[in-house]
């Protein structure tokens, strides 16, 4: 059989290939031809070599991919894969193949010509990098640096004050229900996974098809076959992030010995460590040099620096000396032959596996049964997952790897040179037993995952999807947008509970205060109520950081600064706002001033125009350089329409649903899907933005699994 592809009325492809192998070469080809930019940009990253044609601003991402090891860790997991799992090698190999096929063929995207790249060749463990390099942030551990941060300068009941959904973790809604509530009597998943909106897109439409299965779903660029959400016509799968906590920070006491370094271990003995330097090109600048140093514990990615020239210095706000983040023996220079440093271990790093095993079984997968048995194999990220299939099989559970250690090193850095911070195994997967009136809700809630993590989103968007179902007994799949759309701000209330309490206002503010007392807690873009309280919420986070109380935590240690997102102090108080704002007390800040100075500033100058005016759509791009006006969003952080802003700092939202899909189970051809901008990732192709105007609606893209469809609109 000849391999076969085909395109929809959007531009997603259809493959048809006589085998497994054969697909996977089409998968890579016709990934190639949609996202060659993507594509080359994914394999720089994860070879820490981004800089090289970005030039400067990539320059951070860079030292910590090389300091991290993800290009070794890459091969490593290569190497134990080849040897453990030679059919999923070889199939990942064919992908590898038909993305150089499609590289060769030269590359259609403008933005090679732009910064004068050629596509370089893809190794067979690029697609374990660039999977690597999408999620080490993925679990948020730069926020135990900002838990020791806080705890240092505010005591210990800051870092629960401070939890919140952060700046750097990823989240998404999913929701299962059973067939005892749709109009069919079939299962529907439906949701939508929220990451930094990207232009490409992170997620690809496609359809695989060959004589083993038959699949739609949403793949990441660069990686084979469908990972995260998927329907094979009986039996679909989709998931969001369990908030784990899996990756551990610990303090390296580190020293000079000849030409080598030694660390001090928990039994008190100094160990050779591993050590070398990398050179990183820049771009329009001189090449900087690494020192890649590694411990029994992992690859140090702060600190060290016995005989590398350090990294650039940091820019600090307001232009203070940044604060020097290991104690007295100094972060980032040597002090009599001795320096502290930030060890990282990494499920991947430790055990060779990233959970690649789990991608051809998953597509193989015909009952909920198979999807359970592949995702045991699933290592990174730690996911919760849900499916269900056409005999009535449903599924809740976790996946992935979380390591069995001492509770204080999933809070904060631990001291490599004490013991009893040493993994011990792995912790077993929790697994719902049965559906509460055949419906589960995942959105990075407190839940299954709790006992695995420390930090978890607020509870407003699961209760409120939960709502909504219960609203009537019998859903459809057409129905389920008006849940992806859903606007309600739940997280509103502390705040519009201290503007009730206040006196003494200026009849402006009054007037406002009343207002926004009537409003109706949408966050819909047409909203002028939604500007004013968003207004309103940024002073109140802007007063709030400006208060004595954190003069300590406004200028941010000198970390790499691939970790301030997790440092800076606005947004952590934009994020928690409804903590800080219910807590009995708060460090002597009279909250009540603070609420009231910002409705009276807000009041002077409000808003002239709605929350969709400021609250734009600001996608990632590797290239920066062209202009773009995003148009106006509805939704907020806390709603079930996720689009992510920084309180405090910008309505400019760079994070929200990446894509969105129903599963019916029922039939698939009434399986529905969107993604952000389109199937092609080429700018000027007629695919590459054409469903944003659906996305920004709601609505959403009828699923095609009809070959015989596909052919006849091919020959028209």
């Amino acid at each position: 059989m000849t391999t076969e592809i085909y395109r929809d009325a959007w531009g997603i492809p259809h493959l048809r290939a006589g085998s497994t192998r054969e697909l996977a070469r089409a998968q890579g080809l016709v990934t190639a031809r949609d996202r060659a930019w993507q594509l080359e940009d994914g394999r720089h990253r994860a070879q820490g070599t981004s800089a090289s044609f970005l030039g400067p601003e990539a320059l951070h991402w860079d030292l910590f991919a090389r300091r991290a090891r993800l290009d070794d860790t890459a091969r490593r997991c290569w190497a134990a894969l080849e040897e453990r799992d030679p059919e999923t090698s070889d199939w990942v190999r064919a992908y590898v193949d038909g993305v150089n096929d499609g590289l060769d063929s030269g590359p259609t995207a403008p933005e090679f010509e732009v910064v004068g790249l050629t596509p370089g060749r893809w190794e067979p463990w690029t697609p374990l990098g660039v999977w690597l390099a999408t999620h080490i942030l993925f679990a948020g551990f730069p926020a135990k640096l900002w838990r020791e941060e806080a705890a240092a300068h505010l005591g210990e009941e800051a870092v629960g004050l401070f939890a919140a959904d952060g700046p750097g973790s990823s989240g998404s809604n999913g929701w299962l229900v059973g067939g005892a509530r749709t109009t069919t009597g079939h299962a529907v998943i439906a949701g939508d996974p929220h990451r930094f909106i990207e232009d490409p897109g992170v997620y690809q439409q496609i359809h695989l098809s060959c004589p083993e299965f038959d699949v739609v779903g949403l793949a990441v660029p660069g990686v084979p076959g469908i990972a995260h959400f998927g329907h094979t016509g009986t039996v679909a799968w989709a998931i969001t992030n369990a908030m784990a906590d899996y990756q551990d920070l610990y303090r390296e006491r580190l020293r000079g010995a000849g030409a080598g370094v030694e660390a001090l271990g928990p039994d008190g003995v100094w160990r050779r460590v591993s050590r070398h330097t990398e050179t990183v090109e820049v771009a329009g600048e001189e090449a900087v040099e690494v020192e890649v140093i590694e411990t029994e514990r992992g690859p140090v990615i702060a600190g060290g620096n016995f005989f590398a020239p350090a990294a650039p210095s940091l820019p600090v706000p307001g232009g203070s000396a940044p604060r020097p983040p290991f104690g007295p023996e100094g972060a980032s220079s040597s002090n009599a032959g001795r320096a502290e440093g930030l060890a990282l271990r990494y499920p991947p790093r430790v055990t060779g596996d990233l959970g690649f095993s789990a991608l051809l079984p998953l597509l193989r997968s015909r009952r909920v049964a198979d999807v359970d048995r592949a995702v045991d194999l699933w290592a990174e990220p730690v996911n919760v997952v849900q499916a269900a299939d056409t005999e009535g099989g449903l599924l809740h559970r976790v996946a992935g790897r979380v390591p069995v250690r001492a509770e204080a090193n999933r809070h904060r850095l631990v001291p490599a040179w004490e013991p009893g911070h040493e993994w011990q195994g792995w912790h077993e997967m929790p697994s719902a037993a049965e559906l509460t009136d055949s419906v589960a809700v995942m959105a990075n809630q407190r839940g299954l995952a709790t006992p695995l993590g420390v930090e978890f989103a607020p509870p407003h968007r699961a209760e409120r999807i939960a709502a909504l179902l219960s609203e009537k007994e019998q859903w459809s799949a057409g129905d389920m947008p008006a849940i992806h759309t859903d606007t309600h701000l739940a997280s509103a209330a502390p705040l519009l509970d201290h503007l009730a309490a206040l006196e003494d206002l200026s009849p402006e503010a009054a007037a406002l205060r009343d207002r926004l007392l009537r409003w109706d807690r949408r966050m819909d873009a047409s909203s002028t109520d939604a500007a004013v309280h968003a207004a309103v919420r940024g002073a109140v986070v802007r007063h709030l950081a400006a208060h004595p109380s954190f003069a300590a935590l406004t200028t941010p240690p000198a970390y790499p600064e691939v970790f301030l997102p997790w440092l800076a102090l606005r947004p952590r108080i934009g994020f928690a706002l409804e903590h800080l704002l219910r807590a009995e007390e708060l460090y002597g800040v009279d909250r009540a001033d603070v609420v009231r100075a910002a409705l009276e500033e807000v009041a002077a100058e409000p808003p002239a125009g709605t929350w969709g005016d400021t609250h734009r759509l600001a996608p990632w791009r590797a290239l920066t350089g062209t202009p773009y006006e995003g148009p106006g969003l509805s939704g907020d952080h806390d709603c079930v329409l996720c689009t992510s802003a920084v309180p405090g700092v910008t309505d400019l939202a760079a994070r929200g649903p990446a894509a969105r899909y129903v599963w019916d189970l029922a039939r698939r051809e009434d399986s529905l899907w969107v993604v952000p901008f389109g199937a092609s990732g080429v700018p000027g192709s007629p695919h590459h933005d054409d469903q944003l105007p659906l996305w920004l609606k709601g609505d959403l893209v009828p699923v095609v699994t009809d070959f015989a469809r596909l052919e006849k609109e091919t020959d028209d």
